[in-house]
């Protein structure tokens, strides 16, 4: 399941047309989940508990760890996980740490 602030929830048809822009993609589940189950191109994984970390973190350290730049607070970001529970858990957790 897909979440985002603008549409709670996205298919996955979405998140590709979203992907065309600059959407920074976060896959919450658990490292286990994406080692069995697979990942969606062009993600990033972060379990969702290390994310509140991760989203606090130094940009050069996210970099180093992630790969990827780090978003601002205002980059559209989109979370995903399994079922959709620790994706809204992700969403309010970026929010409260200020992020639109």
């Amino acid at each position: 399941r897909l979440c985002a602030d603008q549409a709670p929830t996205l298919s996955y048809r979405e998140l590709k047309d979203l992907k065309k822009t600059k959407v920074l993609h976060i896959d919450v589940r658990e490292k286990w989940e994406i080692d069995r189950f697979g990942s969606i191109p062009a993600s990033i994984n972060i379990p969702l508990g290390e994310l509140v970390e991760a989203l606090q973190m130094d940009p050069t350290e996210f970099k180093e760890q992630y790969k990827r730049k780090m978003p601002s607070k205002s980059d559209p970001v989109v979370f995903s996980c399994f079922a959709g529970t620790r994706s809204k858990q992700a969403l309010a957790f970026a929010m409260s740490l200020g992020f639109s």
